[in-house]
């Protein structure tokens, strides 16, 4: 006998389930805690099975019938009904394979091991703003490389070379493990190389070494505050950049080690604007200090040492030394910091000078210098104290050949330390 909507909405729950029979198969199993749910049992190559069609009266007993009889027709074709729901519901998750929802993805997996908080944060809110609203809701193996290519030509239209190079960079990674996950067959980023404008390359001006004797008497005469003095020579002496000296606390100095360790990222300082960047890298940096460098810690010391920040601001100490100090320096002992010496040519003088000299290996260097590596996968097994030993004679050389060339210059490769 048929069940009726009326047995079906009246039926009450017992201490065992219960199955109350429709026709075809069709059944509605009454759970104890009185929930209801429809079933259709059937055969499919001898095999007795059951498929599940939901919970009633969500599905009322015509949607179950229904359910049924397409269930019979797949039957009657010799399909299996299970596998058939199978690849609905693949078929149904391919279609939800969004660029945004790839995007996510990829960002989720790679900002996890690689990035800073801030860093992911900042590289998401690009994709945000700049490729998400043209194509985030396009599906991803819809995408050609013109589709991928208009939004990063916007970016480009407006000024933003390098912003529209490191997108292009995102997208192509992107669709990348779109790729490795078997969502896409090839990668249509990959024909976009060549298609934006190279950004313009910043030129970092520095000087010739045989020019180091004339500029540090110019700074040992200069007459402006102690500290940017200080900062001066301090930045000379350990060539970091700008940001790593700029945001350096004090807990990073040990001064029985003889080590600097800057952090991947810092504490932010409320309004001011990047504080929190440490080592460019992201990742942990060490830098030996030299003698010369400990006696200007000490002195500067001295002057900050009540303060959190190393090289506080003029006027405020909770606040840092301004991003132009250095190069307003430079201005006032007579450099063009465009052509002639900025403060990041510091970093390429004392490159440029380790090199020369032909005593330490390029590995130590580059480490010291806190360059990217390129080899990615290289990159896995570097370790902050790779070559730290010869890091810590190579920061003394540097700061004996300044000394050496105070009165005189004297070439890198006849110089063998103090």
């Amino acid at each position: 006998m048929a069940l009726t909507d009326v047995v079906a909405r009246t039926a009450k729950p017992r201490e065992k389930a219960y199955k109350l029979a429709d026709a075809h198969g069709l059944y509605l199993l009454v759970n104890p805690n009185g929930s209801k749910r429809w079933y259709l049992k059937y055969r499919f190559a001898g095999k007795e099975s059951r498929i599940a069609f939901g919970a009633y009266p969500l599905i009322s007993l015509a949607k179950a019938r229904e359910k049924r009889d397409e269930v019979r027709l797949l039957l009657a074709d010799g399909i299996n009904p299970a596998e058939k729901r199978e690849e609905e519901k693949e078929e149904a998750q391919v279609a939800l394979n969004t660029f945004e929802k790839v995007a996510y993805d990829w960002f989720q997996q790679i900002s996890q091991n690689r990035w800073s908080k801030t860093h992911a944060e900042r590289v998401w809110r690009d994709m945000e703003r700049n490729i998400l609203p043209a194509i985030g809701q396009r599906h991803i193996a819809d995408l050609k490389a013109k589709d991928l290519l208009e939004p990063l030509k916007v970016v480009e239209r407006n000024g933003h070379l390098d912003l529209a190079s490191r997108l292009r960079q995102r997208v192509t990674d992107i669709m990348r493990y779109a790729v490795q996950n078997d969502l896409i067959e090839r990668n249509p980023a990959q024909d976009l190389s060549g298609a934006l404008a190279s950004p313009k390359a910043t030129h970092r001006p520095a000087l010739k070494l045989e020019k180091l004797p004339d500029f540090l008497a110019r700074i040992e005469h200069y007459k402006g505050r102690a500290l940017t003095t200080l900062a001066l020579k301090l930045t000379l002496c350990v060539f970091i950049r700008s940001s790593e000296l700029r945001f350096a606390r004090w807990t990073e100095i040990d001064f029985k080690r003889a080590m600097w360790t800057i952090p991947a990222e810092r504490e932010a300082i409320p309004g001011v604007k990047h504080s929190q960047r440490g080592a460019k890298m992201r990742t942990e940096h060490l830098v030996p200090l030299s003698r010369q460098a400990l006696v200007l810690l000490e002195e500067v010391k001295a002057i900050s040492g009540s303060h959190e920040l190393i090289f506080p601001g003029d006027h405020r100490p909770t606040k840092p030394m301004s991003e132009n100090t250095v190069n307003n320096a430079l201005r006032v002992m007579g450099y063009n910091t465009t052509a002639e010496l900025c403060g990041h040519g510091f970093r390429t003088m004392a490159c440029s000078a380790l090199v020369e000299s032909g005593q330490w290996s390029k590995d130590a260097v580059e480490r010291q210098m806190s360059h990217q590596e390129r080899n990615s996968v290289r990159a896995a097994y570097i370790h902050k104290a790779e070559h730290i030993e010869e890091r810590k004679l190579m920061l003394q050389w540097w700061a004996d050949y300044l000394d050496a060339n105070r009165n005189a210059h004297v070439v890198p490769y006849e110089f063998r330390g103090a």
